[in-house]
């Protein structure tokens, strides 16, 4: 075995740590051909970390053997003397006549000087390496040549031919062989005993310092032909076989698993990142004794050793004959020791503690394994790319096959405390992807015992041992008992007629908030819902929102992920024509020139509900899908954004398009906005001038209950119907509590400024500003705010009216107390009115026949200039504007389905799913039973 050079504190037997790119390099099939010429050298390791570090290589020297036998006769040979290790040290520090008790144990069994151990180094030259070429030039012994520790093999071989004189020669055809043997009999012939072909990027002064020979041998570097070695070792295969082809195999075994399988060269070179099979790992020392025994007990076989039990050997060729039979062989004798190593591999157990998946069917049987545990919580699928490290993906199992993407498939465990082992597949962009047979388009549960295809060529299956296994989802039911039932029964799921009608009348009648449709139905599914619940008769008004967001669910559930955008932009368009359809009906039945008085009064409050009752609808059912959708979408980019680069196009296309979907929705909800409280305004119009006209004292009773609209003056009854009508529409169609307020606002708004500048108007010419005027629109206005109130709407009336009672309050002022006030005084008090609507009060309020305003109302000469040059009246064009809500929506599919009349809906739909998919079905193929609908 190679020495490991000692160092000072540090342990005799311990890891020796090397430049990765000293193992990831090196040609690891030469190992695997020529092991048997070389020492063994422990076990070699190949981990991987979950932070990116793709290699960490190791390599552990075995310990000591623990054979006490050996040990002891060891032992006992050091404490005699011995005249012969006495003598025969070539040790310069050992003398004669010392006990060999008193020498280190290197002494007694090296018997080879340290000098002539490296055979191409010397210390008194540091720098200068030999290579040896007796293929080249038989006259010649060695040629020097210079060297460094990054000098690699290929560089040497190159030097070294110059230095043989070898002009025009191919470099490829030479390589750099590391040969380990020993010098025999008097003349000290040197006789190779090991040979490896050093690989191109390897570097010999590197390999001497970590690789030692093996004690009584020595090391040198020759330069070979590559076909003469290639040569040699296939005759060499061919003369040895029996055991020593065994044991060729099983160091090639301990290799590859070592290595994490048998990789191609190229993909090494590429740094990819090699996997261990967990079949190779999870050989436990018991089954490793155990193969070493049958080694040995067909090793004494067949070299005729006379130790052996005859039985034992029986058995082992009973044992030989069964495994060949199986393979197909009828001669048991045709090499007994391959199938004694494919009989250990066949003992291999699976985890107890983890999930795995079982390799049913692969695509390269030298580099895919029977066992892939899942470690961690989450297990990627997918293809080594021959990208830089850093930038490649993470991936847990690597698929050779060319129709696997660098991230193909996720199955990831869920931390549920409820659910403790619940597992979720999903196959990424544009991977194909199998569940039980069927195509997996989006996410689905995998329960152990499932089947799970990656690609065209692989078929896993997942095997949890922690989970009790039940029966298979694949696996056909047994068949009904032989008769008619059974004849008519499905011969997949073994489910007689009854049973199948029974299970299509329970999904129809379930109150699972579950659609679903193939993708060649969605157009009429989608034009069903728009016919049957997009009117105002609906029972359930946002039927429509929920049927769509059913559909959407559905999509993002069990279509692929490229169809979500596209089912968006359906439903979004679908919706913009129903409504604009709406708009131009209203408009053709109140066309835009009747704006005259006698128009305006004969336009009730019912007709307006009745025509803007779709728009609202609509308004409301847009508002709660567009919510969904949005919602959707974040979702959407979270999920796919750890899908890597390669799906930044697919991803901004499909964005786009959803981009687009959700304007068209947005557009929906404004137009729909600005066409209700448009025709609320115009009613309003009609209605408003009654509250400053009318007065309310005309009948005193009427004040004394003013809680229900019909008790309330004649003067205020009209505008607050009005409000009224608009309430109940609201609430009727469901719409979002925002936009509830933010409706009643515009319309408080368009209240306050069409009252305002109505007052403005009418103090122009005639004594209107006066107190007796005033008190009578107060009085109308406080019963207005609060029947507001009593309906929730308080606090938004009394925002909007600021401007009408601030004025109406300056007018309520006694006419000899609002004498006494100043200017600078009723700016500082009435700060809601402009300089140019005060002037515009004081100078028209009534003071009485041949009376003259006080000094004290004029304004400053600073604030003439501002009060001439602006306007006094109100603008409608300053109206807030529309902030569509956040929160607070009424639809929630995670909640139990409650409403009996959307249930209904509902039903209805899944049997139209259900009766399009019979008639899409030829004749002899369509079920024979009828679902009952009439639940």
């Amino acid at each position: 075995m190679f020495h490991e050079e000692k160092k000072e504190g540090s342990p005799r037997f311990g890891k020796l740590h090397f430049p990765v790119g000293l193992w990831i390099n090196s040609p690891k099939k030469h190992f695997a051909k020529l092991g048997r010429r070389w020492p063994s050298v422990g076990s070699i390791k190949s981990t991987s970390s979950d932070t990116g570090s793709r290699t960490n290589e190791t390599v552990e020297l075995r310990q000591p053997t623990k054979n006490k036998n050996n040990r002891h006769k060891r032992l006992s040979n050091i404490f005699h003397r011995s005249t012969i290790l006495m003598t025969g040290s070539i040790s310069s520090g050992s003398g004669t006549g010392r006990w060999a008790s008193e020498r280190k144990l290197s002494e007694i069994i090296d018997s080879v000087p340290e000098d002539l151990i490296e055979l191409s180094s010397q210390k008194n030259l540091p720098g200068i390496l030999k290579i040896f070429g007796d293929d080249i030039s038989s006259g010649t012994n060695y040629k020097s040549v210079l060297a460094t520790p990054r000098s690699t093999a290929r560089e040497l071989v190159k030097e070294a031919l110059e230095r043989y004189a070898v002009e025009d020669a191919d470099t490829e055809i030479f390589v750099l062989c590391d040969v380990v043997g020993r010098f025999v009999g008097h003349d000290g012939e040197w006789k190779m005993e090991y040979l490896r072909i050093v690989g191109d990027n390897e570097r010999p002064l590197v390999l001497q310092e970590m690789w030692k020979p093996k004690a009584g041998f020595s090391r040198r570097f020759e330069i070979r032909r590559k076909q003469e070695v290639e040569k040699m070792t296939a005759v060499e295969d061919n003369e040895t076989a029996g055991i020593n082809a065994q044991a060729r195999r099983l160091q090639k075994s301990r290799s590859r698993a070592a290595s994490g399988g048998n990789a191609p060269l190229r993909q090494r070179e590429d740094s990819v990142s090699l996997r261990r099979s967990i079949s190779d790992i999870n050989i436990n020392s018991k089954k490793r004794r155990e193969r070493k025994s049958i080694k040995s007990m067909v090793a004494n076989d067949t070299d005729g050793g006379q130790d052996g039990d005859p039985n034992q050997k029986d058995g082992m060729q009973n044992l030989a004959e069964r495994n060949s039979n199986v393979d197909g062989t009828d001669d048991p004798t045709d090499q007994p020791d391959l199938d004694f190593e494919r009989f250990t591999q066949y003992l291999i157990q699976p985890p107890s503690e983890h999930p795995y998946f079982l390799l049913l069917q692969g695509y390269n049987k030298d580099v895919d394994f029977v066992i892939y545990v899942m470690t961690r919580k989450k297990h990627l699928f997918g293809r080594a790319e021959k990208s830089s490290r850093d930038k490649a993906p993470y991936v847990d199992t690597f698929l050779s096959a060319p129709d696997i993407l660098p991230r193909h498939c996720c199955v990831w465990r869920l931390d549920s405390s409820t659910q403790k082992n619940l597992v979720r597949v999903r196959p990424y962009r544009g991977a194909l992807v199998t569940h039980n047979g069927a195509v997996l388009q989006r996410e689905a549960e995998l329960h152990t015992g499932d089947l799970l295809g990656l690609g065209e060529h692989f078929l896993f299956m997942y095997k949890d041992p922690r989970v009790p296994q039940s029966r298979p989802a694949w696996l056909p039911q047994s068949w009904s008992s032989p008769g008619l039932s059974g004849a008519f029964s499905c011969q997949m799921c073994g489910r007689s007629l009854q049973e199948r009608q029974e299970a299509v009348q329970a999904y129809i009648e379930s109150k699972d908030l579950v659609l679903q449709y193939r993708s060649q139905e969605e157009d009429a599914v989608l034009k069903e819902i728009i016919d049957k619940t997009g009117n105002p008769s609906t029972e359930f008004k946002l039927a429509p929102a929920y049927l769509f967001s059913l559909c959407i669910e559905h999509s993002t559930r069990a279509l692929d992920p490229g169809h979500f955008p596209k089912l968006v932009m359906k439903i979004a368009t679908l919706i913009k024509e129903v409504v604009w359809e709406k708009i131009k009906e209203i408009g053709d039945k109140q066309p835009e020139n009747q704006q005259d008085k006698s128009f305006l009064s004969t336009l009730g409050i019912e007709e307006v509900a009745t025509d803007l009752r779709p728009l609202m609808l609509w308004m409301a059912n847009s508002m709660e899908l567009l919510n969904f959708v949005q919602r959707k979408i974040l979702d959407m980019e979270k999920e796919w954004d750890s899908e890597g680069s390669s799906q930044d196009a697919l991803l901004s296309s499909d964005l786009e398009a959803c981009e687009e979907s959700m304007a068209l929705l947005d557009e929906v909800i404004m137009y729909t906005f600005q066409q209700c409280v448009y025709y609320l305004t115009k009613t309003l119009y009609a209605a408003l001038p009654a509250l400053l006209e009318s007065n309310p004292f005309t009948d005193p009773a009427s004040l004394s209950d003013v809680g229900e609209l019909s008790n309330m003056p004649e003067g205020t009854r009209g505008t607050l119907a009005i409000y009224q009508a608009t309430l109940d529409l609201t609430r009727e169609c469901e719409l979002h509590p925002d936009l509830v307020s933010q409706t009643f606002g515009y319309l408080f708004f368009f209240s306050n400024a069409s009252l305002f500048n109505t007052l403005m108007e009418k103090g122009n010419g005639e004594p209107f500003y006066q107190w007796s005027k005033a008190v009578q629109i107060r009085t109308n206005l406080d019963l207005v705010l609060d029947w507001l109130q009593g309906i929730g709407l308080g606090d938004i009336a009394t925002e909007f009216f600021r401007k009408l009672s601030a004025t109406v309050n300056l007018l309520c002022i006694p006419k000899t107390s609002l004498l006494k006030l100043s200017w600078s005084t009723l700016r500082s008090d009435y700060n809601a009115l402009s300089p140019a609507q005060l002037n515009h009060l004081l100078r028209n309020y009534h003071l009485g026949v041949g009376r003259s305003h006080p000094a004290a109302w004029d304004p400053p000469e600073e604030e003439k200039d501002e009060i001439t040059n602006t306007d006094m009246f109100e603008s409608f064009t300053d109206h807030p504007p529309l902030i569509l809500p956040c929160d607070n929506f009424r639809m929630q599919l995670s909640q139990p389905l409650t409403n009996d009349a959307f249930h209904k809906q509902l039903c209805h739909l899944r049997y139209f799913v259900w009766d399009l998919e019979q008639k899409s079905l030829p004749a002899n193929q369509r079920a024979l039973y009828r679902v009952d609908t009439s639940q």
